[in-house]
């Protein structure tokens, strides 16, 4: 009988149990970590370069480009923070990016609902029109733009940004919001439509709930590449007349940097300033991002 149960004893205590959960690293492929540590470093540095720097004077940075800060100081940021042309612009992209944040969400999870829970006839072809979209660059569409917008009275205007902006965010919207509202199950309609809620009544009160995780990822794309763009707001901002006070940060560091570009201290400053709610907003809302693309994915 000893002879029997060893084996199979032996066989227990060999086989190998559970994975520790807690276990995040596998250092048996070390290459993989190295490319990703690379790969991080490459994207970090310049940002740290230029947070760095606002910490340093002018004559510190001439002297020494890639040297630390001596001294360490904060005159640079002070100076930007004092100035009513920063806040001009931090309002201006707040407005816009906000703006263009609700209309792409608002109408994307509408014409998604359409393409996901609707069946008839064209739906693939319209489906296919909003993919194509996503290789539809704004360069392409400049100069009709632009004339459409002066025609329509909207250079120089908010809305002549924020409704371009909204129709270039749709496509990856609607990608994304598509699998999300095909994946709930038909069976909760149905049980909605038995309880005496109509159509409308469980868009509200159901989808919207569900779909939840989706929306924040494309809401928060939609801000960030509304906050980030430059050459939209040149065009309409810029070019349609409107008060360089109200010009979106993009377009406030560039202007900063030609009205002091020997101040290099301060354009780095009001560079990093530009970019910290940007990314302080994508920090806070990552893992809701990556939860609703492997959401779209699963769907």
């Amino acid at each position: 009988m000893a002879t029997i149960t060893a084996p199979a004893a032996q066989s227990r205590r060999e086989a190998p149990g559970p994975k520790d959960p807690k276990k995040k690293f596998d250092w048996g492929q070390p290459w993989v970590y190295l490319v990703a540590a690379l790969a991080v470093a490459v994207s970090i540095s310049p940002v740290l370069y230029v947070w760095i720097g606002g910490f340093r004077t002018t004559a510190d940075i001439n002297q020494n480009p890639a040297g630390w800060p001596d001294p360490w100081t904060l005159d640079s940021y002070i100076r930007v923070l004092g100035s009513d042309r920063f806040w001009g612009s931090v309002f201006s992209s707040s407005v816009v990016g906000i703006g263009t944040t609700l209309g792409a969400v608002a109408f994307g999870i509408m014409a998604a609902f359409v393409i996901a829970r609707y069946d008839f006839r064209g739906r693939t072809v319209l489906y296919s029109l909003f993919a194509a979209g996503l290789m539809f660059p704004i360069t392409v569409a400049v100069l009709p733009l632009s004339i459409l917008l002066r025609e329509l009275g909207l250079t120089g205007t908010f809305l002549g940004v924020i409704i371009p902006q909204v129709a270039f965010a749709l496509p990856t919207t609607i990608i994304i919001l598509v699998p999300f509202l095909k994946a709930i199950p038909a069976e909760l309609e149905e049980a909605a439509m038995i309880d005496g809620a109509g159509r409308i009544g469980f868009f509200w009160r159901i989808l919207l709930p569900l779909s939840m995780p989706g929306l924040v990822t494309v809401g928060v794309l939609a801000f960030i590449g509304s906050w980030n763009s430059y050459l939209l707001p040149l065009l309409v901002m810029a070019a349609g007349g409107m008060p360089q006070e109200l010009w979106t940060l993009p377009l406030g560091v560039q202007q900063f940097s030609t009205q002091y570009s020997s101040d290099t201290g301060a354009v780095l400053a009001y560079t990093s300033l530009s970019m910290l709610p940007a990314i302080a907003f994508f920090l806070f809302a990552e893992k809701r991002i990556v939860g609703g693309l492997t959401g779209a994915v699963k769907g």
